[in-house]
């Protein structure tokens, strides 16, 4: 049995503005882990994708978090009104590569904090 777990993002899952080539491609991903999920099927190998929103970095990269008004409108179309964290991604990777899942396959599960449930629109308290 084998697993294959893409890294893509919720531009692939949902449009946003300026970003056209980026989702294009992040969506590309996630249409070809559901082909591979039907072709390779018949050999025991599982595809799935993980689609990461904002996610604090663990190390370096963090130039965007300097921007405070970005970071405040994220938290504001995020409903768990935060930004997530690398770990929670992580094990959401180690999750769908664990036997017990195997029967998992051709997935796009992102991770988001409700984001894609709620569109980009601003949260409401």
């Amino acid at each position: 049995m084998g697993s294959i777990v893409f890294i893509t993002s919720v531009g692939g899952v949902v449009a946003h503005q300026c970003l056209s080539i980026y989702g294009a491609t992040k969506g590309a991903m996630n249409q070809l882990t559901k082909n591979l999920a039907c072709e390779w099927a018949k050999d025991n190998i599982r595809s799935n994708s993980v689609a990461p929103w904002y996610i604090r970095p663990t190390i370096g990269g963090g130039d965007v978090f300097e921007d405070k008004e970005r970071i405040k409108q994220v938290i504001g179309r995020t409903p768990m009104r935060r930004i997530g964290e690398a770990r929670e991604v992580a094990s959401l990777v180690a999750f769908t590569c664990l036997p017990s899942t195997s029967y998992i396959t051709g997935q796009v599960i992102c991770v988001d904090g409700g984001l894609t449930a709620n569109g980009f629109f601003p949260t409401h308290d």
